[in-house]
């Protein structure tokens, strides 16, 4: 119980922090950011680049509606913190079991873009591409934590 405590908890200021930064407008600025980081990163050529950005894009877009979609859902059984006490276990299967099929398709999402994204760049940057990901992340994390202090 405390496990499911901890992530629900986690989940919540997840959803907290996307609205905060979705409030502001910088969603665009964030996006024009990556792209260029990502593109920096991967080195890629312009015929790379011409196949490579539509099938990122799409797969970015599906990534983000799954997990909007399972924050919502979270958000919505549970309003507050206290509701996670009140949960009997039969709803808290219900949301787990709703976080397990949504992390399913968030897999097969990115399953099926490598499998997309193998024709247009090797491996080896596919690999590239998830460390400039993550990179990418922390660095924004990082100068998000600076401005707000």
């Amino acid at each position: 119980m405390k496990k499911l405590i901890a992530f629900i908890s986690i989940c919540f200021f997840c959803i907290l922090s996307f609205s905060a930064q979705e409030k502001k407008g910088g969603k665009e600025k964030i996006i024009a950011l990556k792209i260029s980081y990502l593109t920096e990163q991967l080195n890629l050529t312009p015929a790379e680049a011409q196949k490579f950005w539509p099938i990122y894009n799409a797969y970015s877009e599906e990534q983000h509606d799954l997990r909007n979609k399972q924050r919502n859902e979270l958000k919505k059984a549970l309003k507050n913190s206290d509701e996670i006490e009140a949960l009997n276990e039969s709803d808290a299967e219900k949301l787990i079991t709703l976080k397990l099929t949504i992390d399913k398709k968030l897999y097969e999402s990115q399953k099926d873009f490598i499998n997309d994204v193998k024709q247009v760049i090797s491996y080896k940057k596919i690999i590239k591409l998830h460390v400039a990901e993550m990179e990418f992340g922390r660095k924004l994390m990082s100068k998000y934590r600076h401005k707000k202090n």
